[in-house]
């Protein structure tokens, strides 16, 4: 109501008879290109009602907000749409939940994040109560050489075929409180049910530099440079949600696809 006033004062300005304008508005009309109309005298109007209605200041500010906000949902859906195949079926990174889940669930995580390890048990939460989710991991050692050994390490572990002693190894390092160092992630492996041996075979291997290059490239492509980041359906979502958030953001998820 505020902002339309604004406007329709600013309109009704332009069709005044130069008669009932203030003196200094009766100049030439070239400055507005509306014969009869000073530029000054329009701006002297428009200022004295913010200053009466400081109200429209702030309400243009929200509506400014909330347009740059939907300008950026809509950036980021692009980018979503553009990169699907990498995202949601990329061959390699793990499918946990249901497989055929109707709405698709992808996080990108370090095992050294703090805000992943408070993140974690709400998501296998989440995933687990809903039961149409499809949650895909995506491995994306951000956080020093720490991170990035750890992350070799499970997806070393991950390509020995068994991808249930890959989730129990990863869940417990996401679990483990301490510093992740070869020793502790050694232990953490082997009580997992992998073969710690082979493991340290392949974690300087191509296929395991070319899983972690291929998921921070795709990091790059959707403009992603912390963790944790999700892709819920079309939605990117920057950072920790708490329980109720996270389960929210599913559901306006889900209702977008309906």
């Amino acid at each position: 109501m505020i902002r339309s006033g604004l406007m329709a004062l600013a309109l009704g300005l332009t069709a005044l008879p130069v008669a009932t304008l203030p003196a200094a508005a009766q100049d030439s009309g070239a400055q507005t290109g509306v014969p009869g109309l000073d530029r000054d005298a329009l701006r002297a109007e428009i200022r004295a009602y913010l200053l009466d209605n400081p109200e429209v200041i702030y309400e243009a500010i929200q509506e400014l907000e909330k347009r740059r906000k939907a300008a950026s949902a809509t950036a980021e859906q692009t980018m979503v749409r553009d990169n699907a195949t990498a995202l949601f079926d990329d061959g390699f990174s793990n499918v946990d939940g249901n497989p055929e889940g109707t709405l698709t669930l992808v996080e990108f995580f370090d095992y050294r994040c703090g805000y992943c390890k408070r993140a974690h048990d709400d998501i296998l939460k989440l995933v687990a109560e809903d039961g149409d989710i499809r949650f895909i991991r995506k491995e994306f050692p951000i956080l020093g050489p720490d991170s990035l050994l750890a992350s070799r390490a499970a997806i070393a572990a991950q390509l020995q075929g068994d991808e249930e002693v890959y989730l129990d190894f990863s869940n417990a390092m996401m679990e483990f409180g301490g510093p992740l160092t070869e020793t502790t992630i050694d232990r953490l492996a082997e009580r997992a049910g992998v073969d710690v041996e082979k493991m340290h075979a392949e974690m300087e291997s191509d296929e395991v530099n070319r899983r972690i290059q291929a998921n921070h490239d795709l990091a790059q492509a959707l403009q992603i440079g912390g963790t944790p980041t999700f892709v819920i359906g079309e939605k990117l979502v920057r950072g920790y949600l708490p329980y109720e958030e996270m389960a929210q953001a599913i559901d306006e998820a889900r209702s977008l696809q309906d």
